[in-house]
C-alpha cells in the first residue's frame, strides 16, 4: 500500500502547492495558510522518516527517454536526515518571522516571504531525494530563485548588493557543475546506454584522467556551496544584510546541499578521484575550520560572526566526509542535522536580539543578561550547542568525526583541536561582550523586553532538540550509521585496523 503512494512527490508537491496558493492570499489569512502548508509538510517528512527505516521509498518514472532522464526519487539514510532537517526549520523560520513584511524597507508582505520559503523548501527536498542527476542538477538551481528574492525582498540596505552577490557565487559553482552533468551523461551515451540515474553512474569505469576533471567540477560546486574558505566570501555579506530567517534557511538548509552533494556524488560517483583529492581536501577543510573561527572571534558584527561560525563547522564536517572512516562520515551526517538547529536557534536569538537594538555591532551591547534574562540564557545555550558543549547533540557529531578521523588521520585530526578551542574562545568572547557587564544606556532603553511567547515559541523547540538528541542521540544517529554504513560498502572501503601493542 505505501509503495502505491507517490510519498516523495507528494512530499516535495505540497510546499510547492502552499507557495502558489500563497500568491492569491493576503494579511493574516496568508500568514497561517503558509504555516498551515509547513506544519503538513513536516507531518509527511517525518512519517517518511519512520516509514524509510522499515521501507524501501523510491520513486522512478520515465521523464525524457531519449537522454534516459527519469523523475527519479529515494529516501535512503543521508536523503532521511536531510529532509527531516528541512522540515524542521521551515515552519520555525516562519513563526520566527512572522511579520517580516511589516519592517521597514520591506519590498513585499510576509505572504509573499512565506510562499518563497515554502518554494525554497519545495526544491530543497527534491535535491536531498533525487537518484536521478539531472533532476539533482536542475533543483540544485531552482533553489537560486527563491532564495535570492528573500535576501533582496527584506534585510539591510545593502541586501541587493548581497542578493547578487550570492546569485553569481552560486551561478558560476553551478555552470561549473554543468559540465560535469554533461560529462558523466557523454560518458554514459558513449557506453550505449544514456542515462542521469546515479546508480547507473555509479558503475562507470572513469579512469584516472576523466573522472578526476568531472570530480573537481562538482566539488568546485559543493565547496562554494558548503561554504569552504576562499569561496565563502559571499556567506558574511548575506547573512549580514538578509533577515535572519532567511540566513537560517541559507546557511541551515541550502548550504547543506554542499556537504550532502560531496557525499552522494563525489564519494558515491567518483571514489578514484575522491581518493586522489583527498590530501588536498583535508587540508582546505583544517583551514576552514581554524580561518573560520578566527574571523568569528575577530567579527565585530553579530550576524557576520554566526555566518563566520559556519564556515569552521563546514571545515569540519568536510573534514568528516573526507577522513572516510564509518565513524566519521556518521559524525559528519549527524553534524549537518545538529549544525542546521544551533545555527538556527543562533540566527533567530540574534535576530531577536538585533531587532530590539536596532543594530548588530557587538560593541553597542552590554548586560544584557541582567534587562532580557531570557534572551541571553537562549544566546549562551546556543552558543554552547555551537562549541559542543558535552550534552548537546553538536558534542557527539564532533567526537564521532575527531575519533573515525583519527585512525586515519592523527596528525590532521590533532590540529583540527585548534578549531575546537577557538570555537570555545569565540562564543564566550562574544556573550562576555554583549551580555554581561553593566547595562549601556541604549541596552537599558532598548533591550528591556525580553522574549514574547512567539519567539520563546520558537527558540524552544530547536534547544529541545539539541539537548534530547544530546542525551538520546540513537533515532538519527542509527540512520546516519547506516548512511555512513552504504558510502563505506559502495567504496568497497573499511575502517583501519585498531592498533594493538604487544606488551
Amino acid at each position: 500500500m505505501i509503495n502505491s503512494i507517490p510519498l516523495l512527490s507528494i512530499l516535495v508537491v505540497l510546499p510547492l502547492v502552499g507557495a502558489l496558493v500563497l500568491a492569491f492570499l493576503k494579511g493574516h489569512t496568508a500568514k497561517l495558510v503558509g504555516l498551515g502548508f509547513a506544519l503538513a509538510t513536516t507531518v509527511l517528512g517525518v512519517v517518511g522518516f519512520v516509514i524509510s527505516r522499515s521501507a524501501t521509498l523510491t520513486e522512478q518514472v520515465t521523464w525524457i527517454r531519449a537522454i534516459g532522464a527519469h523523475w527519479a526519487l529515494d529516501l535512503d539514510p543521508l536523503a532521511a536526515v536531510m529532509v527531516l532537517l528541512t522540515v524542521i526549520l521551515t515552519p520555525v523560520v516562519l513563526l520566527a518571522e512572522w511579520n517580516v513584511g511589516e519592517k521597514e524597507g520591506a519590498r513585499w508582505g510576509t505572504g509573499t516571504f512565506f510562499a518563497l520559503a515554502l518554494a525554497l523548501e519545495a526544491f530543497s527536498l527534491a535535491v536531498f531525494m533525487a537518484s536521478d542527476l539531472l533532476v539533482f542538477y536542475i533543483m540544485f538551481e531552482a533553489t537560486l530563485i527563491p532564495m535570492y528574492f528573500m535576501i533582496s525582498g527584506w534585510g539591510g540596505e545593502n541586501r541587493a548588493k548581497a542578493a547578487v552577490k550570492f546569485l553569481l557565487f552560486s551561478l558560476a559553482g553551478g555552470l561549473v557543475m554543468l559540465f560535469g552533468v554533461a560529462g558523466v551523461w557523454a560518458l554514459t551515451a558513449g557506453a550505449g546506454e544514456p542515462s542521469f540515474l546515479l546508480t547507473d553512474l555509479a558503475r562507470l569505469d572513469l579512469d584516472s584522467g576523466i573522472g578526476r576533471w568531472l570530480f573537481v567540477a562538482f566539488f568546485f560546486a559543493f565547496a562554494v556551496k558548503a561554504p569552504m574558505a576562499g569561496l565563502h566570501t559571499w556567506l558574511p555579506d548575506t547573512a549580514e544584510q538578509a533577515t535572519p530567517g532567511a540566513s537560517t534557511m541559507l546557511v541551515g538548509i541550502l548550504d547543506k546541499i554542499g556537504t550532502f552533494g560531496m557525499i552522494k556524488i563525489c564519494l558515491m560517483v567518483f571514489p578514484e578521484a575522491s581518493a586522489w583529492a583527498t590530501p588536498v581536501v583535508l587540508v582546505w577543510a583544517i583551514v576552514s575550520m581554524i580561518y573560520g573561527a578566527l574571523m568569528a572571534l575577530s567579527s565585530p558584527d553579530l550576524l557576520r560572526f554566526v555566518s563566520y561560525t559556519s564556515v569552521s563547522h563546514f571545515g569540519f564536517m568536510v573534514f568528516g566526509v573526507f577522513a572516510l572512516t564509518t565513524q566519521s562520515l556518521s559524525g559528519s551526517v549527524f553534524y549537518m542535522l545538529n549544525h542546521g538547529f544551533s545555527t538556527a536557534a543562533l540566527f533567530l536569538v540574534v535576530g531577536f536580539l538585533v531587532a530590539r537594538r536596532g543594530s548588530a555591532n557587538i560593541d553597542a551591547f552590554g548586560g544584557v543578561q541582567k534587562t532580557a534574562p531570557v534572551l541571553a540564557g537562549v544566546f549562551l545555550a546556543s552558543g554552547l550547542s555551537a562549541l559542543a558543549l558535552p550534552g548537546m547533540s553538536s558534542f557527539v557529531s564532533e567526537f564521532l568525526v575527531m575519533a573515525g578521523a583519527w585512525q586515519r588521520y592523527p596528525i590532521h585530526t590533532a590540529v583540527i583541536t585548534i578549531g575546537m578551542v577557538l570555537a570555545a574562545a569565540y562564543v564566550l568572547t562574544v556573550y562576555k561582550k554583549t551580555m554581561t557587564g553593566p547595562v549601556t544606556d541604549q541596552v537599558s532603553e532598548k533591550v528591556s523586553q525580553d522574549l514574547d511567547g512567539r519567539e520563546r515559541l520558537v527558540v524552544v523547540p530547536l534547544l529541545a532538540l539539541l539537548l534530547i538528541l544530546g542525551f538520546f542521540p540513537k533515532p538519527v544517529l542509527d540512520v546516519a550509521d547506516d548512511a555512513a554504513g552504504i558510502v563505506m560498502t559502495s567504496l568497497g572501503v573499511t575502517d583501519p585496523a585498531p592498533a594493538i601493542q604487544e606488551n
